[in-house]
């Protein structure tokens, strides 16, 4: 059985977002993710964590100018100073939440940049990130992220992040398998999760094509929580997805799949 973790970025959004742990441990979970904690101090959230009885499992590194349409630095030129600042403060971010993973956004490299260059430059600030990490006893994860969604992301295959994970070492750094990303972007979940599963350090869920909960979409999801668990993957599960209605309500989805 899948180990799931509330994403609260995007799930409980019916209170405000201090609020959502406490929701998110009445609704069952043991474990929680988010996108960015950087609004709030990591103290408090700490307390939020501790007083629902929750873990933190994933969390995401700054991610530039959100606003100005920035997806993460990783793959831009001329930014590695500020990449390697971002990465110093989520691993104090990490240190305090007591989180063993964080997601390094690679970016959407400005029109013109070569994708040889794009390439290179994600290599060498996740090569910097994943040993300044290691020794803060944290792992970096990297997630494709379909085109669609994201258009111009630098990583968009699951083949293109586990060569990236093998050419820098899997004690520093995993594969993010997001099933609803591999769905759109290129399908065959459970054969892709198969191959890359020894390089897969977690897994997130939602449904195709409205990112909506399990079973409002197109996905197999009885056969895809199957073969989760016949390959004998232990890890969290992120449940990355957006309500189609409350979310209480929408939590069904758990008794008719089994998980």
């Amino acid at each position: 059985m899948p180990n799931l973790a509330a994403n609260l970025s995007m799930m409980f959004n019916e209170v405000p977002f201090l609020d959502r742990f406490d929701a998110a441990a009445k609704a069952g979970f043991k474990a929680v993710e988010f996108l960015f904690p950087y609004e709030h101090q990591a103290a408090v959230l700490r307390a939020r964590l501790d007083a629902a009885g929750l873990q933190q499992v994933l969390f995401n590194m700054p991610p530039g100018d959100w606003a100005a349409g920035e997806r993460g630095l990783a793959s831009l030129p001329g930014r590695a100073q500020e990449f390697r600042d971002n990465v110093k403060i989520a691993l104090d971010y990490a240190a305090t939440l007591g989180c063993p993973l964080i997601h390094c956004m690679a970016g959407i490299p400005p029109a013109g940049t070569s994708p040889i260059t794009a390439a290179a430059l994600f290599a060498a600030n996740l090569a910097w990130a994943g040993e300044h990490a290691k020794t803060a006893g944290v792992r970096l994860a990297i997630e494709p992220i379909n085109h669609r969604d994201m258009p111009g992301y630098h990583l968009n295959t699951m083949a293109q992040g586990a060569a990236v994970v093998d050419a820098i070492g899997v004690d520093r750094i995993g594969l993010q398998f997001d099933v609803y990303h591999c769905q759109t972007t290129e399908g065959d979940i459970t054969k892709r999760l198969e191959k890359f599963l020894p390089v897969v350090a977690h897994m997130q869920i939602a449904d195709v094509p409205l990112r909506n909960e399990p079973g409002t979409g197109e996905i197999g999801w009885e056969y895809v929580f199957r073969r989760i668990d016949e390959l004998g993957y232990t890890g969290w599960v992120g449940c990355e997805y957006r309500p189609a209605g409350d979310t209480v309500t929408g939590l069904g989805w758990r008794q008719r799949f089994g998980v």
